[in-house]
């Protein structure tokens, strides 16, 4: 069974930059923390801060109205303002790397910037980057940069900690922008968000292990969406119905299963979330016209 959990990441010690700069930034590692140290102050809470954060691991992503899955060793740039809600689900496992936050006073006072005039924060670019394997090394070294000057004494320091930042944005900016992600509408985020949903599912490996969503409404509450409005966008898009999508992968795997694997017809039959083997008989026979048997 897949356990989900959601991470909240804040900072045990949000330090002060100091009158030259007059707000407040952390660097962390994610590995760093305990149970303990990960909490909320009693002074600032996360939607006070703009974050960065370089994350890996099997987790999917929620921000504005879209999500984003990623599979463990997927490293993941990501960008939130203090304005949107966010949510991390993590599906296995546990998250590791790296994250920044800093309040939007934290930026020098002698220049004209602000957090919300950069595009990876206001909405008119991406915000969640997948990242190559040289582009996650590039990135990993930054935020290296900025733990080891965050604890160093130098009285410069924020002076470099807002230029590793600014590197950071631009470098982000700099990266190939996915075309597709850029124009997809709110109905093929919806439509893509059901085919993770389902991917995240299979193979089954073991005949103990069942399918955790089986019917259109599970697939809807996972969305949060009314069922009618998941079938209605995914006619649309793919021209066949919820109940179709998820009859059709069942049946994919029940075809793998037979041919592959020394499973016998019940536990498939339990595994793919039929509460008889009869149930599964019928449904295989109409779909492929062979009973799981004769396929077999």
């Amino acid at each position: 069974m897949i356990e989900q959990h959601s991470i909240n990441v804040y900072a045990p010690e949000i330090g002060k930059t100091g009158d030259y700069f007059g707000g407040y930034f952390t660097a962390v590692r994610l590995d760093d923390f305990s149970a303990e140290s990960v909490k909320a102050t009693s002074v600032y809470s996360r939607k006070d801060f703009y974050k960065v954060s370089l994350i890996t691991g099997h987790a999917s992503y929620h921000y504005r109205d879209q999500e984003y899955l990623f599979n463990s060793g997927e490293w993941a740039l990501v960008f939130t303002n203090r304005e949107n809600p966010y949510r991390w689900d993590v599906h296995e496992g546990s998250c590791s790397g790296y994250s920044c936050m800093f309040t939007e006073d934290f930026l020098p006072v002698h220049t004209y910037i602000r957090p919300v005039d950069w595009a990876v924060f206001n909405g008119s670019a991406q915000s969640v980057f997948r990242l190559e394997k040289k582009d996650k090394a590039f990135f990993e070294s930054l935020f290296q940069k900025m733990l080891t000057e965050q604890a160093s004494t130098y009285s410069q320091k924020y002076d470099l900690l807002f230029l590793y930042v600014l590197e950071c944005i631009h470098g982000a900016l700099k990266l190939e922008p996915d075309p597709e992600l850029r124009s997809q509408t709110a109905a093929t985020r919806l439509a893509d968000a059901f085919k993770n949903l389902i991917a995240d599912q299979f193979p089954l490996v073991t005949p103990n292990q069942q399918l955790q969503l089986r019917s259109p409404q599970d697939y809807a509450e996972k969305l949060f969406v009314h069922t009618n409005y998941l079938n209605r966008v995914l006619k649309e898009i793919t021209g066949r119905t919820t109940t179709q999508l998820i009859n059709e992968r069942v049946m994919q795997e029940a075809r793998t299963l037979l041919m592959h694997s020394n499973w016998s017809v019940s536990q498939i039959s339990n595994s793919l979330g039929f509460e008889e083997a009869t149930h599964f008989t019928r449904a295989f026979r109409r779909y492929t016209g062979h009973t799981p048997s004769s396929f077999r």
